[in-house]
């Protein structure tokens, strides 16, 4: 009875959690103090920044009219949120470029991941269109979009084509270079088993891949905003591409950093997104410590 009692003098009562060590409160405290001064110093590097930039800019209009300033961007945004653009409403614009990213980001993803499966499983197809792919990736993906607007117009249809052709090779070649990495000794021994080529694709590669595969799509929607926003600069009718042609065109540097603004909130938000879908779909990974993330 007294060793009983004991135990559970030490631990607690039977059913509530033990309680937390002085070693781990005191680590929680100090992770709790380290995450404080990584904010404060990320928004002193952001005073700064802008605070430079405001003193150096002052009331020279001159400067203004060049490099812009912190506080009439400020303004231009307050101004488009209010009375809407040349163009029209704010929230439109945004849509538009949305729209067309999400849909070409979509298109382009899933067509990567199919062609690289495919180039990376089927040795015969990888040495058929090896050299075109090396030759349509040597091309800067960026001039097709002159070549897409003359042949489907101003319309949405052309910025999402050029949005496809980026996010496309991102995706192909990581897809393709995980299915390259898988471990053979696997394959192998499920094709020992009596796996088919379909089960072997599905149940081995796929899951072994997959790390590749989430991974190029941080990048993979950075180049589908790029798309959409080029796509649009090139000929559009509407979206936040044509309302930076349309702030440069009137020499107005404030509405070229607002637009540059809302895309960054935007492509941080997508990024949080597609965290949240890889930590979900990748929770078997082991995690890992030490090294700051970015």
């Amino acid at each position: 009875m007294t060793g009983f009692a004991d135990l559970t003098t030490t631990t607690g009562s039977i059913g509530e959690p033990p309680a937390v060590s002085a070693n781990e409160h005191a680590y929680r405290a100090g992770m709790r103090r380290h995450r404080l001064l990584v904010h404060l110093a990320q928004y002193a590097v952001l005073a700064v920044l802008l605070g430079g930039w405001q003193l150096y800019v002052g009331n020279d209009s001159r400067k203004i009219i060049l490099y812009g300033v912190p506080s009439g961007i400020a303004d231009q945004l307050r101004t488009w949120i209010s009375q809407g653009t040349a163009l029209g409403s704010l929230g439109d614009q945004i849509a538009v470029t949305l729209e067309e990213a999400f849909i070409g980001f979509l298109i382009g993803t899933a067509l990567g991941i199919i062609c690289g499966i495919a180039l990376g499983r089927i040795r015969f197809l990888a040495e058929v269109f090896s050299p075109y792919i090396k030759v349509l990736n040597s091309i800067p993906r960026i001039v097709l979009g002159s070549v897409f607007i003359l042949a489907l117009g101003l319309g949405m249809e052309s910025k999402i084509l050029l949005v496809i052709v980026l996010v496309f090779f991102g995706v192909f070649f990581n897809a393709f270079q995980g299915v390259r990495e898988v471990d053979r000794n696997f394959i192998a021994n499920a094709t020992i088993l009596g796996g088919s080529r379909w089960q072997v694709t599905r149940h081995v590669v796929l899951p072994s891949a997959f790390t590749w595969i989430v991974a190029s799509l941080h990048v993979s929607f950075g180049f589908a905003l790029i798309g959409a926003i080029v796509g649009e600069f090139l000929g559009a009718t509407q979206g936040l591409g044509q309302l930076i042609k349309q702030a440069q065109n009137t020499f107005n540097a404030n509405g070229v950093w607002a637009a540059m603004v809302i895309m960054a909130l935007v492509a941080l938000a997508a990024e949080w997104l597609i965290t949240r879908l890889e930590n979900r779909l990748l929770r078997w990974r082991p995690s890992q410590l030490g090294g700051p993330e970015l």
